[in-house]
């Protein structure tokens, strides 16, 4: 959360939200608050994680920019 009188401390939180309103819960009508839990999940893994591209990462899905960044530990 936000601290007072500073609205830039929840900026990401709010970009993430907002990205998952649009491209998930408002495109559904769920039934119950199970099948929404893994609507949203299985959006998060499959697509967003996988898939989606974020501007902060230079474009590449974060599962493709962790794997580009990779340091292996020397022994």
């Amino acid at each position: 959360m936000s601290r007072r009188g500073n609205a830039y401390d929840n900026a990401q939180a709010e970009s993430f939200m907002k990205t998952l309103k649009y491209e998930e819960v408002y495109l559904r009508e769920y039934e119950t608050m199970a099948e929404a839990r893994t609507s949203i999940s299985h959006f998060l893994e499959a697509v967003y994680n996988q898939k989606r591209l974020h501007s902060a990462l230079g474009y590449l899905p974060p599962v493709e920019f962790e794997q580009q960044n990779i340091h292996p530990v020397s022994p």
